[in-house]
C-alpha cells in the first residue's frame, strides 16, 4: 500500500486469501493516516455494507463501502481524522436483513455493555523494556525455572462491590508486579484479556481479538502494564482462544448473514459444551485473521507467549463419534507455530491440551505440532485425585504419582494447578486435602514441595500463595484478608521460601526435560506412602527428595542417596515456622557408606508426618 492510502493491494490480498497475511492488522480495520480514515473488512457474504457512527448520526449516508474483490474485500476511504469515534458495519445480507456488527479488527471497543468499536491508533506508546527483548534467547527458557502465576485482574484485587469498580491496568501494576515478585514467579498468565460481552466467561468468549478489554483502562494502559512487568523481570503470557468465539449479535458469529468464521455444517460449528460457535479452520481467511492476531499481541503489547487454550477441541471434531482428528485444526496449529517462532524464536507457545496426540510440543520440521510446551493435564489430574483419597487409602493408588515419569520426557511439559481446578465446586487446593485444620496444612505443603521437584515447569493460579479455604470467587477479590491469621501467614513464608528455594537451586530446574535430570531412589514403598527420588543439574549437583503422603512421622528413616559424605537438609515443609510439627533435620547429615535402595549410601533422617523434605549434598568433607 502506498503511504497515503491503505487501498488493499493485489498482493495484500493474494495472502489474505490464501491465509499467508499475517499482519492483516495492519490492512483491515480502520485506520488513520494523512488526515484520512480507511476502512477494509471481509464480508464474503454481505449484499453491501455502510460503516456508520457517530460522525454520521448512525445512518451510513454517504458511508457505502465498496467491493474489491469478489471473495469479498470491502474498501471504504473517509477524507477526516475520525480518532476517538465510534462505529460499526451495517451489513445488508444476501437475504435482505440488515445486521450491525463490530470490527472484527477494532483496536478498541467500547465497555460493555456497549459494543460498538473506536477508531484508534496504537503506535502512541513509548516502550522502555528493550533489556528484557535483549537479553531473551530461545534456548534459554528449557533450562532456566519458570513459575507461572496465573491471573485474572478483575478479582485479584477490587475496588469495590459493582462490577466497574476495578482497578485500571495501571492501578494493578503497582500491586501485582510487587505482590508476585516477592512470591517468586517468573511469569504471569493473564486470562483472557481479548474483549468479551460477559464477565463470567473470564475473556473465553471473546467477541473483539484485536481489542484489549476495556474493563481496565485504555490500551495504552496495558501496554504500560506489560512494560512495567519485564522492567521488573517478569514475563507476560495471555491466554488465547484461537477455537472458538461466543455468539453474541455483534460478534463473528454469522457475521454478515452467512458463515464467514465458523462452519457451515452445523454438527461442526456448534460448541455444545461451551454454547460457542468452532472457527472454521478449513479457511485460509480465517487463519490470516487468526495468526495476525497471535503477532498482533506480540507486536504491538509486547506479550511474550500464548497459553493457547482447548487445543483438544482444535485436534479433534467436537461432535462426532469417537476421537476423529481434524486435518484443518492440525494444519492450523503447525502454521501458526512456524508463524509465531518466525515472528519472536524466544515466544513461549503452551498448548492447554487434554489429549494424547503425539509430538506436541515437537517441532514442525520434525513432525510435530510446533508448541514448545504443554499443560500436564495427566499429572495434575493424577495427582489431585491422590491427594484427595484418604491417606489410608492411598497405598492403593501408589501409581498415581509415579506413572507420570513415564511420559515425562515426551513432551516439554508444564504442571498445572489452575483456575479450572478450584472454580464450581471443585473447592480449593486446601480444601481438597483431607482432614482435620492442621492435617490440610501439612498436606498442602506436602502437594507443592513435591510439584516443585517433579521435573517440569510450574504454573499456579492466583490466591495459591494464601492457602485459601474458599473455592475462587469469580465476582470477589482474593481472600487477601486470610494474612490476618497465622496459619495462612505462616503458610505464605513458607510458599516464599519454596518458590525462592526452586529458583535458586539448579537441580530443581535445569534438566527438567532431560532424563539424566531424575532418579527414583524409591519408588516401591506402597505400604507407607513415602516416595523418594533425586534431582541433579548439568555439573552434578545433587538435590534428595522424600515425600511422605501418610500420617504417621518416622525418626531415623534410610534413604538411599547418590553421593557419600554431607548432606544438610534445604527445606522441610514441617518445619514449626511453616505451621509444622517441626520434624526437622537441623544438623548436617553424614552418610553410611553401605548400599541401599540400590545406591551407594544412605542417610538417616527425620520424616515428618504429611511432610516433604530436600536434601542437599555438600561434600565429601562438609564444605559448602
Amino acid at each position: 500500500m502506498s503511504s497515503n492510502s491503505f487501498y488493499p493491494s493485489d498482493f495484500d490480498l493474494h495472502l489474505f486469501h490464501e491465509g499467508n497475511l499475517f499482519k492483516a492488522y495492519n490492512l483491515f480495520g480502520a485506520h488513520v493516516r494523512n488526515e484520512k480514515t480507511f476502512f477494509t473488512l471481509w464480508a464474503p457474504n454481505a449484499k453491501n455494507v455502510r460503516v456508520i457512527g457517530d460522525f454520521n448520526d448512525w445512518m451510513g449516508r454517504g458511508t457505502e463501502m465498496k467491493r474489491v474483490t469478489s471473495e469479498g474485500i470491502w474498501f471504504l476511504e473517509i477524507p477526516k481524522n475520525l480518532e476517538g469515534s465510534l462505529y460499526k458495519y451495517e451489513i445488508l445480507s444476501e437475504s435482505g436483513r440488515v445486521i450491525h456488527k463490530t470490527d472484527p479488527f477494532a483496536f478498541m471497543t467500547e465497555l460493555r455493555p456497549r459494543t460498538a468499536g473506536v477508531v484508534y491508533t496504537l503506535d502512541g506508546y513509548k516502550w522502555r523494556d528493550e533489556k528484557w527483548h535483549s537479553d531473551r534467547h530461545p534456548s534459554q527458557i528449557y533450562e532456566e525455572p519458570m513459575s507461572i502465576y496465573e491471573l485474572h485482574l478483575g478479582t485479584w484485587k477490587k475496588k469495590g462491590e459493582g462490577e466497574n469498580d476495578l482497578y485500571t491496568y495501571r492501578e494493578l501494576s503497582k500491586m501485582v508486579i510487587p505482590h508476585i515478585k516477592e512470591q517468586g514467579f517468573t511469569h504471569i498468565e493473564v486470562m483472557p484479556l481479548t474483549e468479551h460481552p460477559f464477565d463470567r466467561s473470564w475473556g473465553y468468549q471473546s467477541t473483539g481479538y484485536f481489542a484489549a478489554t476495556r474493563r481496565y483502562g485504555l490500551p495504552e494502559d496495558f501496554m504500560y502494564f506489560v512494560d512495567e512487568c519485564h522492567r521488573q523481570g517478569i514475563g507476560v503470557i495471555m491466554d488465547w482462544v484461537p477455537g472458538h468465539f461466543c455468539k453474541d449479535a455483534h460478534g463473528l458469529h454469522h457475521f454478515d448473514g452467512g458463515f464467514s468464521y465458523e462452519y457451515e455444517n452445523s454438527w461442526d460449528r456448534e460448541n455444545y459444551v461451551w454454547g460457542t460457535a468452532n472457527f472454521d479452520l478449513s479457511k485460509t481467511e480465517v487463519h490470516s485473521f487468526l495468526i495476525s492476531n497471535a503477532l498482533f499481541w506480540m507486536d504491538y503489547y509486547h506479550i511474550d507467549g500464548f497459553r493457547v487454550d482447548a487445543v483438544s477441541n482444535i485436534f479433534y471434531w467436537p461432535n462426532r463419534d469417537g476421537l476423529e482428528a481434524n486435518p484443518h485444526g492440525v494444519s492450523f496449529l503447525k502454521k501458526l507455530n512456524k508463524a509465531v517462532f518466525a515472528f519472536k524464536p524466544e515466544a513461549l507457545m503452551i498448548a492447554e491440551d487434554s489429549s494424547d496426540w503425539p509430538q506436541v510440543t515437537a517441532p514442525v520440521h520434525q513432525g510435530g505440532i510446533g508448541f514448545n510446551y504443554k499443560w500436564n493435564m495427566g499429572w495434575m489430574n493424577d495427582v489431585l485425585d491422590y491427594m484427595e483419597t484418604h491417606w489410608n487409602e492411598r497405598s492403593g493408588k501408589h501409581h498415581q504419582m509415579t506413572f507420570s515419569l513415564m511420559y515425562a520426557y515426551s513432551e516439554n511439559y508444564i504442571l498445572p494447578f489452575s483456575h479450572d481446578e478450584v472454580v464450581h465446586g471443585k473447592k480449593s487446593l486446601l480444601d481438597k486435602m483431607p482432614g482435620d485444620y492442621w492435617q490440610k496444612f501439612a498436606q498442602l505443603r506436602l502437594l507443592l514441595m513435591f510439584m516443585i521437584a517433579h521435573p517440569g515447569k510450574k504454573l499456579l493460579f492466583m490466591g495459591t500463595e494464601l492457602a485459601p479455604f474458599s473455592e475462587w470467587k469469580d465476582l470477589e477479590e482474593v481472600d487477601w484478608h486470610l494474612m490476618d491469621y497465622d496459619m495462612h501467614r505462616c503458610f505464605n513464608d513458607y510458599f516464599k521460601q519454596l518458590m525462592h528455594v526452586y529458583k535458586n537451586v539448579r537441580p530443581l530446574y535445569e534438566l527438567d526435560h532431560n532424563p539424566d535430570g531424575f532418579q527414583w531412589i524409591d519408588v516401591h514403598n506402597h505400604d507407607q506412602s513415602i516416595f523418594s527420588f533425586s534431582r541433579k543439574d548439568k555439573k552434578g549437583n545433587t538435590v534428595v527428595i522424600v515425600c511422605n503422603f501418610g500420617d504417621y512421622g518416622y525418626g531415623n528413616y534410610k534413604v538411599g542417596v547418590p553421593e557419600t559424605g554431607i548432606y544438610e537438609e534445604l527445606l522441610n515443609s514441617d518445619d514449626a515456622a511453616y505451621g509444622g510439627s517441626n520434624r526437622v533435620n537441623k544438623t548436617k547429615i553424614v552418610t553410611v557408606e553401605k548400599e541401599f535402595h540400590g545406591q551407594p549410601a544412605y542417610v538417616d533422617i527425620n520424616v515428618p508426618p504429611f511432610g516433604a523434605v530436600y536434601l542437599r549434598h555438600v561434600d565429601d568433607k562438609g564444605r559448602n
